[in-house]
C-alpha cells in the first residue's frame, strides 16, 4: 500500500508540474482580501499607514511536491497621501520548480467625494524561474535552469472605508521564461475584486467578498467569501472556490494588538486529489501601525 501511494503521489505530481510548466501563473490565496496588493497595484498606500503583510501558503499538505508559496509585502503612502508606493516578494515552489517575483508597485490616488477615492497603479519587476532535479541520474527528467524576465502590469483601485472594486493584470506582458528550452510561459491574468461591509449588530458586522481570476491559456478561477466580524477583532468566515479543483474553506483572523492581526486559513479540496491530501493551510501576519489622529476618529477600514 505505501509503495502505491508513493507511485500515485508521484504520478499526480507529475500532472500538476506538467500543467505549471505549460503555463506559470501567480499563486492564489484564500485570504487574497488581505492580499490585494500581490495582483493589483493600485492598493498601493490604500491603508493611508505602512502595512507589512507576511503570508505562508501550505497547498495540498500531506503531497509530495506539493505547491508551497511565501510572500512578504510592504507598502505605504507618501506625505500627500495622493502617491502610495510598495514592494512585493513571492517565493512559489512546486516539486522541483522555484518561481520567485520581485515586483515595486507605484499608486496615485484622485478623490471622487469626501469618503469615496480611484486609484491608478503601475507594477514593474523581475520573474525569476528555477527548475533543478538534484537526481542527475533520472532517466525521465534531467533538466536545470534558471532565467529571470522582466514584466510589468497595471490596475484600477475604487472604494471607501466600506466598500471597494478593482481591476487589475498584474502581469501584462507574455514572457517566455526559458527561451524557449521547455515550454513555461508567464501568462497575462486579469483580475476583478470587490467587497462590502454591513452592520448586522452594534458589535457584528457582515463582509462578503469575490475574487474573479481569468488568465490566457488556463481556466477562469472565482472565489466567494463571507466573514462576521465581532466586536471590532476577530473575523470568522468561509469560502467557495469554484474553477477546474474546486474547493471549500475557512477563514479566521484576530486583531492581537493595535498593529497586529494574524490570520489563518483552511482549504478542503472536492476533486480527485481530495483522498491524497489533507487540505491547504494559509497563516497570515500583519503589521500595520496605527496612525495618532487629530479631531473626530475616522471610521476603520476593512478593506
Amino acid at each position: 500500500m505505501n509503495v502505491y501511494k508513493k507511485h500515485l503521489h508521484l504520478l499526480l505530481f507529475l500532472l500538476t508540474s506538467s500543467l505549471s510548466v505549460s503555463a506559470q501563473q501567480l499563486p492564489q490565496f484564500t485570504q487574497y482580501m488581505y492580499n490585494t496588493i500581490s495582483v493589483n497595484p493600485a492598493y498601493a498606500g490604500s491603508r493611508e499607514t505602512l502595512n507589512v503583510t507576511l503570508l505562508h501558503r501550505n497547498q495540498w499538505a500531506g503531497l509530495e511536491g506539493n505547491p508551497r508559496t511565501n510572500t512578504l509585502s510592504i507598502h505605504a503612502p507618501l506625505r500627500n497621501e495622493r502617491i502610495g508606493l510598495g514592494v512585493s516578494y513571492i517565493n512559489d515552489r512546486l516539486g522541483f520548480e522555484s518561481t520567485n517575483y520581485i515586483y515595486g508597485d507605484f499608486a496615485y490616488t484622485v478623490p471622487l467625494t469626501q469618503e469615496v477615492k480611484m486609484s491608478f497603479g503601475l507594477k514593474g519587476g523581475f520573474t525569476n524561474y528555477t527548475l533543478s532535479n538534484p537526481d542527475m541520474n533520472d532517466p525521465f527528467f534531467n533538466a536545470n535552469f534558471n532565467s529571470w524576465k522582466p514584466n510589468f502590469g497595471a490596475g484600477i483601485f475604487v472604494g471607501s472605508n466600506l466598500w471597494y472594486v478593482g481591476v487589475s493584470s498584474p502581469r501584462i506582458a507574455n514572457t517566455d521564461l526559458n527561451e524557449g528550452e521547455f515550454e513555461a510561459l508567464e501568462r497575462n491574468s486579469y483580475y476583478a475584486i470587490g467587497g462590502m461591509v454591513f452592520d448586522v449588530s452594534p458589535t457584528i458586522k457582515f463582509k462578503p467578498t469575490t475574487i474573479a481570476k481569468i488568465t490566457n491559456g488556463a481556466p477562469a478561477t472565482y472565489d466567494f467569501t463571507a466573514s462576521l466580524l465581532f466586536n471590532e477583532k476577530f473575523w470568522v468566515g468561509a469560502s467557495y472556490r469554484v474553477n477546474d479543483a474546486s474547493n471549500f474553506g475557512a477563514l479566521m483572523d484576530y486583531q492581537i494588538s493595535k498593529d497586529i492581526r494574524l490570520g489563518y486559513a483552511y482549504d478542503l479540496p472536492t476533486g480527485t486529489i481530495r483522498p491524497y491530501t489533507g487540505g491547504t493551510h494559509e497563516l497570515i501576519l500583519i503589521f500595520e501601525p496605527k496612525k495618532p489622529t487629530r479631531g473626530p476618529v475616522k471610521s476603520p477600514r476593512y478593506f
